[in-house]
């Protein structure tokens, strides 16, 4: 969806809608994959605190952020809950990938978990999902859901420096690459995040319509 499109679409919803996040790597893919930064304010910067994540699915947990932030701020709110899901472990790390290894575990101790967990398992295969929703109000009804998948295999070793979380991790066959080793162009164009808020805007279209 091109620039001017998304603008139109933002601009039926107000003028600020706030980000549900305070991870500043997602935060800037926002940004650069919604190409209307002026719109848009992290929930960090209007003072609103983290919530605890107690959904059984993404879509729970997505749902609550959304919801805290919107009732907070009295905006708009743009949530997203993603992670890594791994065959051989049963779906794991899923909704918990942020806290694998530890309720404040670095990027890289969560990715030491997992390479432990998977030392052995002949099944590498994984994918990234997301799932983001919009609220026009935190006690809004109807949310516009929408879900994308990444899909790929663990390596043995991180591979890469850009990107975050499990990135350094992710084989993808077709680009023979990790996911860490992808511009940020070429990441937004194949990510999970990138397919779903693509697919968010088209929701949104339909929902509001011009």
């Amino acid at each position: 969806m091109s620039s001017s499109s998304t603008d139109s679409i933002i601009e039926r919803l107000g003028s600020k809608i706030v980000i549900a996040s305070g991870n500043a790597h997602k935060i800037a893919e926002f940004q650069s994959l919604l190409k209307a930064p002026n719109r848009f304010v992290s929930q960090r910067e209007l003072g609103v605190s983290d919530v605890p994540e107690t959904g059984q699915s993404f879509l729970e947990n997505a749902l609550i952020k959304a919801r805290h932030a919107a009732k907070e701020t009295g905006l708009p709110a743009l949530a997203d809950d993603s992670g890594l899901v791994v065959a051989a472990l049963s779906g794991a790390p899923g909704i918990y990938s942020a806290r694998y290894a530890g309720p404040d575990a670095t990027d890289q101790e969560n990715c030491q978990q997992l390479l432990h967990a998977m030392a052995g398992k002949t099944d590498r295969a994984a994918f990234f999902h997301a799932t983001i929703v919009f609220l026009l109000h935190a006690a809004d009804p109807d949310p516009v859901i929408a879900q994308g998948r990444w899909h790929g295999e663990i390596l043995t070793k991180g591979q890469g420096t850009r990107g975050f979380g499990y990135d350094p991790l992710l084989y993808l066959a077709k680009q023979n690459k990790s996911a860490a080793e992808l511009t940020s162009g070429q990441k937004n164009r194949l990510s999970h995040r990138g397919k779903a808020l693509r697919q968010l805007l088209t929701n949104l279209s339909k929902r509001f319509p011009a």
